[in-house]
């Protein structure tokens, strides 16, 4: 496996999030000081720079499917905008004063997708136009992390002390699940048998809700916020230490298992799964990228060291490029 820079890019400050286009032709990369680049994949030409959110850009979200590309972004100034595929603004949604730190549109949805934003114990659903389609009850807490169930009929809004799971026709709660700590991060395996928390508490926790089980792995040298899930449901790739950890979630699950290890020189701060293949990428806080194939021999594929810490890694649909964003605004994309 090769490692080639394809293209680069500097932003004006911290690289906050990243995201492709789900034709894979536009990559969208948020800049902490709220502006948003739209880069051509194939030539790293930047299409547009959005003035998205004065006070500051906190997350973007393509909308899913075949439909004409509609990129939704969330700030601190609490509002939520909608933007066309050539970075006009299309809609505007503004929820108050609470920044909005989590976007999330349903999958497997059709033309016609539901947003779900999360800002402080709000969360709204809203139409691919902007409109308000539900305000759902205020949580208990600040809404730390929304995942969406891949066949797109749940989704999971985690808080301090608690997962709520709401059902996307009704808009009611199907289950909640109660846990004694922060959650920082939360994913769903492919096959939807997992739902996983990535915790204050220094541990990941996984319920498996329709088998009404839940597992618990703790030790972690921080706290964990990055999970991946390889694309079989098989592995799950965490960061929280100097050594990402794979974690075999096949039959009764990870509990009593060893992970397998991918060793780095400081704290993993980012992993993300190939989206076909049994691939992936780490990186860590000096500034180490990797790519790796955990249950090979050698399972370390290609390394490079970056300027900065990365803070996002985004493959493209068809995984052909990676996309890293860092500390220092730098964003590189590589061809795997």
């Amino acid at each position: 496996m090769n490692l080639a820079k394809h293209w680069a890019a500097t932003l004006d400050d911290y690289v906050i999030d990243l995201a492709w286009s789900p034709d894979g032709s536009l990559l969208a990369a948020a800049s902490a000081a709220g502006g948003v680049a739209l880069a051509e994949a194939a030539t790293g030409q930047m299409r547009k720079t959005i003035a998205a959110h004065a006070d500051g850009t906190n997350c973007v979200a393509w909308r899913p499917g075949p439909a004409a590309a509609l990129l939704a972004t969330g700030g601190q100034d609490g509002c939520v905008r909608l933007w066309s595929g050539s970075g006009e603004l299309v809609a505007e949604y503004q929820g108050g004063s609470a920044w909005v730190e989590h976007l999330a549109w349903q999958p497997a949805a059709g033309d016609a997708p539901q947003l779900f934003a999360a800002a402080g114990r709000r969360l709204v659903a809203l139409g691919a136009d902007g409109t308000l389609q539900h305000a759902f009850p205020d949580a208990p807490k600040t809404i730390a992390a929304l995942a969406w169930r891949n066949d797109g009929r749940v989704c999971a809004a985690a808080t301090f002390g608690s997962v709520c799971l709401w059902e996307a026709s009704t808009r009611t709660a199907a289950k909640e699940f109660a846990y004694g700590n922060a959650i920082l991060a939360l994913t769903w395996s492919p096959n939807d048998r997992w739902l996983v928390a990535g915790c204050h508490d220094n541990a990941v926790h996984l319920w498996a809700p329709a088998e009404d089980e839940e597992l618990h792995m703790s030790g972690y040298e921080s706290k964990l916020r990055d999970l991946s899930f390889s694309p079989d449901s098989k592995w799950l790739a965490t960061g929280g230490g100097r050594d990402a950890c794979v974690w075999d979630c096949s039959g009764a699950g990870p509990a009593n298992r060893e992970p397998l290890t991918l060793p780095h020189e400081d704290r993993v701060v980012a992993v993300a799964f190939q989206h076909r293949h049994n691939v992936v990428a780490t990186g860590a806080a000096n500034g180490e990228f990797a790519l790796w194939a955990p249950t090979h021999r050698n399972p370390l594929q290609v390394s490079a060291r970056l300027p900065s810490a990365p803070t996002k890694i985004a493959w493209s649909p068809d995984d052909s490029l990676v996309a890293v964003g860092t500390a220092s605004g730098a964003v590189f994309v590589f061809r795997a």
